[in-house]
C-alpha cells in the first residue's frame, strides 16, 4: 500500500464525484469550511501565478537561446506556426459547433451567490506583478542571459526555477484535487452541477474530433509539401500517439518518437534534434484544448468576446505554453495567467478549466507528440530536400 500511486487525473475524477456525491446532504457549514479553502487557495493560486510565469518562462527562454542557429530558428518558427495554427483552427471549429450545444447564460456567478453561502473568512494576497508584465520580464531575462557568458545569474535563475517548481509539484498540484472538490460541491449544493456535467461531456467529445482534425492537417501539409502519403505517415507515427495516451509524458515518450520520425525518413541529426526540442516548445494539443474550453465557458456564461480577443489570446497562449512541459499541468498553470488577463476568467471558471484541462491530459500530449513528427519531415525537407523527396 505504501507504494500505492493514484495519478492527478484519478484525483481529479475522485473529486469531481465525491463533490457531486456528497453536495446534496451536506449542512451548510460544512460546505462553507470549503468555500473558507477554495478562498484561501485561489487567492495562494493568483499570488503565484506571475512567479509561475517569471521561473518557468525565463529558464525555457535562455535553454532555447544557448542553441544558436539556422537550424534552431526554422524549428521554434515551425512548431509555433504548428502551435497558433490550432489554436485558431479550435476557435473557428468552437464557434461552428459549440452553438448547437450550448445555451448562453449559464453564469457561473450564480453558483458563487447560491443559498448566499460565503467563506467563513478570507485573506487578500496581491501578486508581485500582473501576469503581461512577468511574461515580459522573463523574455527579458531569458534573452539576457542567453547572451551572458556566465553562469552566476543563469545558476540563480535555476534556482528559482526549481523553487516554482517545488511549489507546483508539492503545494499546488497535491492541492488541486481538493480545490475541484470544493468547486463541484458547491455546483451540487447550488442545484447548477447538471449543465456543467452536461457542458464537459460535449466539450470532450468536441476537443478529441478537433485533435484529430489538427493532426491529420499537420500531415496533410507536410505530406503535401514532401509528395507523400499523409495517412502513410501519420499511421507511422501511431506507436508515439498510443504511448503518449499512456505516459501522458512528451518527454517519457522522446524515445518511441524518434524512433517512428527515424521511419519516416528523417535523418538522425534532424530527428535528434527536432524532436527533443518540440517537446518542450510544440504544443498544439495543449493549445487547442485550452482554446475550445475557455471558448465553451465564455459561451456557457454568456461572457462577450470576439475574435481580436481570442487571436491575442492564442497568440500569447503561443509563447506562454514554452513554461508547460516538465511540469504536471504545466500547460493549464501556464494558461491561467493570461485565461484571467485577456479573458477575464475568474476563480470558478479557472478551476473548472483545470478540471477540463487534466480530463483530456493524455490526448492533448499525444497530439503534441505525433505533431512532432511532422515538424519533424518538413525540417528535413528545409535542409535535405532531395533525400526526402526520394521517400
Amino acid at each position: 500500500m505504501k507504494n500505492l500511486h493514484i495519478g492527478l487525473l484519478p484525483r481529479i475524477v475522485i473529486a469531481i464525484l465525491l463533490g457531486i456525491g456528497v453536495g446534496n446532504f451536506l449542512p451548510s457549514a460544512i460546505v462553507r469550511i470549503f468555500l473558507t479553502f477554495n478562498s484561501l487557495f485561489s487567492e495562494f493560486l493568483n499570488f503565484s501565478i506571475p512567479l509561475i510565469i517569471l521561473g518557468l518562462v525565463t529558464v525555457a527562454i535562455f535553454d532555447i537561446g544557448k542553441a544558436a542557429g539556422k537550424l534552431l530558428l526554422t524549428t521554434v518558427f515551425l512548431a509555433y506556426g504548428f502551435t497558433v495554427f490550432s489554436g485558431f483552427f479550435s476557435y473557428f471549429m468552437g464557434e461552428m459547433i459549440f452553438p448547437r450545444l450550448i445555451t448562453p447564460g449559464l453564469f457561473l456567478e450564480s453558483i458563487q451567490q447560491a443559498e448566499a453561502l460565503n467563506p467563513y473568512f478570507g485573506i487578500t494576497i496581491p501578486p508581485v506583478m500582473d501576469v503581461i508584465s512577468a511574461l515580459v520580464l522573463a523574455f527579458m531575462l531569458g534573452l539576457g542571459l542567453a547572451a551572458m557568458p556566465g553562469e552566476s545569474f543563469k545558476n540563480v535563475a535555476r534556482d528559482f526555477h526549481a523553487i516554482i517548481f517545488k511549489v507546483i509539484q508539492k503545494a499546488i498540484v497535491p492541492l488541486l484535487p481538493l480545490y475541484i472538490f470544493g468547486i463541484f460541491l458547491e455546483m451540487t449544493y447550488s442545484g447548477q452541477v447538471l449543465p456543467i456535467i452536461k457542458l464537459f461531456i460535449n466539450i470532450i467529445w468536441v476537443i478529441f474530433l478537433i485533435h484529430i482534425l489538427v493532426l491529420l492537417l499537420q500531415y496533410t501539409i507536410a505530406g503535401g509539401i514532401t509528395r507523400r502519403n499523409p495517412l502513410r505517415l501519420l499511421s507511422t507515427m501511431l506507436p508515439a500517439y498510443f504511448t503518449a495516451l499512456g505516459t501522458q509524458s512528451s518527454a517519457a515518450t522522446i524515445p518511441v518518437t524518434l524512433a517512428q520520425t527515424r521511419k519516416m525518413g528523417v535523418s538522425e541529426k534532424i530527428a535528434g534534434f527536432v524532436v527533443p526540442l518540440c517537446a518542450t516548445i510544440h504544443l498544439s494539443g495543449s493549445t487547442l484544448k485550452i482554446v475550445a474550453c475557455a471558448l465553451a465557458l465564455m459561451m456557457m456564461q454568456g461572457m462577450p468576446y470576439n475574435f481580436p480577443m481570442f487571436a491575442g489570446f492564442i497568440l500569447m497562449l503561443g509563447i506562454a505554453m514554452v513554461a508547460a512541459p516538465g511540469v504536471p499541468g504545466g500547460a493549464i498553470m501556464a494558461a491561467l495567467g493570461i485565461l484571467h488577463s485577456i479573458l477575464g476568467f475568474d476563480e470558478p471558471a479557472q478551476a473548472l478549466m483545470i478540471a477540463l484541462y487534466i480530463g483530456m491530459d493524455s490526448f492533448g500530449t499525444a497530439c503534441n507528440v505525433t505533431g512532432d513528427g511532422a515538424i519533424a519531415i518538413l525540417v528535413e525537407k528545409i535542409y535535405h530536400p532531395r533525400k526526402t523527396a526520394k521517400k
